[in-house]
């Protein structure tokens, strides 16, 4: 069964959402490389769920970049977004595994300022999404 375009927007949104409250346990915990990693998923998932609003049946990809780019064919304020915080994609492989970073582990390597960093990001991009898809008026894409 196909699903709603602007549903499984909102359900992408609410999981981006619900992540948001586990980076913020991982970052009090002191795992800022998850912290980090979790706030590029945010971001990832946020961009999704605005491009399955406009209509997209499906939305492959893990670039906080490229998602940008995508959801700026259909509204130009993410591309401002997009040159803010493609840094994300930088915390989607080297965050998890010890072979991204020479000599060190992700564990050791990612910091607290980072991690804030990487959250004020993710929750930048949070915010737009949510403001375009709750204000879009339900059945169409803008």
């Amino acid at each position: 069964m196909k699903r709603d375009a602007r549903q499984e927007g909102l359900r992408w949104l609410e999981q981006a959402e619900a992540d948001r409250y586990g980076a913020q346990l991982l970052f009090d915990g002191a795992s800022y490389h998850l912290a980090c990693f979790v706030a590029q998923q945010i971001a990832e998932k946020a961009l999704k769920a605005f491009i399955y609003t406009q209509g997209e049946e499906l939305v492959i990809g893990h670039s906080v970049e490229a998602l940008c780019r995508w959801a700026a064919e259909f509204d130009a304020d993410f591309e401002q977004l997009r040159e803010e915080v493609a840094s994300l994609d930088g915390y989607y492989i080297p965050t998890r595994y010890p072979n991204g970073l020479p000599d060190s582990i992700p564990a050791r390597v990612y910091t607290q300022a980072s991690a804030e960093e990487a959250l004020r990001l993710a929750d930048q991009t949070l915010r737009l999404v949510q403001t375009k898809v709750r204000t879009q008026s339900p059945g169409n894409g803008d």
